[in-house]
């Protein structure tokens, strides 16, 4: 296969996967939701991952909100 082969068949399967999350996230009815990222490798004073702050529920995220801005 030529460069410019694999450029376009990579391109057609990223394609693809978008196109398939896109029609799974409209028939669904959700967002997508996103993940921590690098957040997962940091830990708050208490040795937690602030990824945990994802899944915190909302009146006890405002704390961490503040904690985190000041």
């Amino acid at each position: 296969m030529s460069y410019w082969e694999i450029v376009l068949v990579s391109c057609g399967v990223f394609g693809g996967v978008f196109l398939a999350m896109a029609v799974g996230v409209i028939f669904s009815n959700r967002q997508i939701k996103g993940s921590c990222g690098g957040l997962a490798g940091l830990l708050d004073e208490n040795g937690n991952s602030l990824c945990d702050s994802c899944s915190t529920p909302p009146e006890e995220c405002d704390g961490l909100m503040k904690q985190s801005c000041d």
